[in-house]
């Protein structure tokens, strides 16, 4: 699957004959405006997002009442299954018809389905240990599965929006400016926020909390929704047939390629994020210092986002992922020589990772929007959602296996929750802010030394795409 693909052709791909083109898509500039409402949204989705990769597990096991072994469990199960619902969600995104678009509705259709699980899923029920695990599952799954409902269809809206491959890196970069501005003001704000709204009471907090950021996460969303415009449309004549558009990503090899580097990717992110709470409160013993840690990362990483569309003019997108990897690596396996006392380096390497971890997460959507004009351009069919669809899958499947891993790591080396750890534990707790996230940067390099989707072919695809919409 891997060593195939049209760009190896002397000519067209026999879909070019098709004799009912789709329309042309636009290719003109975006204004700012629906730039910017495009990019809001992603700090809406951080809302939930930055608080379940930062703050979820800690909750479960300090707060809701839960042991490591069965909050690892739980955030993995829940993030297998949801995973599974990424493409019937993107199937049913595709073929959605509403005078608003496709995927556009989505953001105001179930906005609120999502605040109400969110903030089930921060909300400590007076059960016993068997109902409060079942409460645990139904609200997170709950959560998930309303989270992926909006979550897709907007990032699909990137790859509708305009044809044209700078712009959609424009727009990536601008909603992860958003993001890391979300992320950061929930890393910052939420603790301060469980104290303040508990009143000394966190379960009470965490609930208060988690309802203030999904009212704010709902207002981004309509904001999205009453200022964007989709542009770029399926084939006319192309049939409804999910299994066609799941064997048509499967033999889309720079999709295949992305979608190895998001699973990969993500157990990088994810393995550092969630560990640094453990980091800070029994390693440093200076648990308030996550209220500026994770936000110096995000703040960096923002700066990071925004110069993607300069770098993307300069730089193949291939080779700025191989680089961006490369230096996550090298940063990540420095954390391990800093002293527990040096709190300024480990706030300097922090930096560093944002920097060069920010462009990541842009120039993979704007990418992954690449392998949907490959699909047509190769195949005749356009699947946007589902091919954002399954990329998330391989995301959620990333923060599963790197949950599973911080589990079975806590566990083996006999982590207690607020108690002074072991040696061992301790030890463990630095190989997973450190040597353990370098490795996956290092298996994401090699990941992309098989795309082949470059620059040079991916302007033929545009030329080619506009001439048969060009044509009688």
């Amino acid at each position: 699957m891997l060593n195939s693909g049209p760009e190896t052709a002397a000519a067209t791909p026999p879909a070019a004959q098709s004799k009912a083109p789709p329309a042309a898509p636009s290719t003109s500039q975006l204004g700012w405006r629906e730039k910017l409402s495009y990019g809001v949204a992603d700090m809406g989705f951080n809302f939930y997002w930055a608080n379940i990769a930062t703050f979820l597990l800690i909750f479960y096991t300090d707060t809701f009442g839960i042991s490591a072994a069965q909050a690892a469990t739980l955030l993995a199960s829940i993030k297998l299954i949801n995973a599974f619902t990424d493409p019937l969600i993107g199937a049913a995104a595709d073929r959605t018809t509403t005078r608003f678009g496709k995927f556009r509705p989505y953001l105001v259709w179930m906005s609120v389905p999502l605040a109400a699980a969110a903030v089930l899923t921060y909300t400590t029920p007076d059960l016993g240990a068997d109902g409060k695990l079942l409460w645990a599952y139904g609200s997170y799954l709950a959560m998930m599965v309303c989270y992926t409902c909006v979550n897709i269809p907007y990032n699909a809206l990137s790859g509708v929006m305009s044809a044209d491959p700078q712009e959609r890196s424009t727009i990536n970069g601008l909603r992860f400016i958003f993001a890391f501005g979300g992320s950061t003001l929930v890393t910052a704000a939420t603790p301060s926020m469980v104290g303040w709204l508990g009143a000394g009471d966190d379960v009470r907090g965490w609930q208060l909390t988690m309802l203030a950021w999904s009212v704010a996460a709902s207002l981004l969303f309509l904001v999205t929704f009453l200022n964007t415009q989709e542009r770029v449309a399926p084939p006319p004549n192309q049939k409804s047939d999910v299994l066609r558009d799941i064997r048509d990503l499967a033999a889309n090899r720079p999709w295949v390629v992305l979608f190895v580097l998001a699973l990969v990717i993500m157990v990088t992110i994810t393995l550092r994020t969630t560990t640094s709470a453990y980091y800070f409160k029994y390693v440093v013993e200076r648990p308030e210092l996550m209220a500026s840690f994770v936000p110096t990362y995000m703040v960096f990483a923002a700066i990071g986002a925004a110069c993607t569309p300069l770098l993307t003019r300069f730089i193949d997108k291939k080779l700025l992922m191989i680089i961006l990897m490369s230096a996550t690596a090298v940063l990540s396996s420095a954390f391990f020589l800093i002293p527990p006392e040096r709190i300024d380096l480990m706030f300097v390497l922090q930096a560093g990772l944002g920097l060069v971890l920010g462009p990541k997460s842009p120039l993979a959507f704007s990418m992954y929007a690449d392998t949907a004009d490959y699909n047509e351009w190769s195949t005749g069919r356009r699947a946007t959602a589902m091919t954002f669809a399954a990329a998330t899958f391989s995301q959620k499947l990333g923060t599963a296996v790197a949950v599973s891993v911080i589990g079975a790591v806590f566990t083996s080396l006999g982590y207690v929750p607020n108690a002074a750890q072991t040696v061992g534990s301790q030890a463990g707790i630095v190989w997973l802010m450190s040597f353990v996230p370098a490795a996956f940067a290092l298996l994401a390099v090699l990941v992309m030394f098989f795309y082949n989707l470059d620059a040079r072919l991916l302007a033929r695809i545009q030329l080619e795409l506009a001439a048969r919409k060009a044509a009688p």
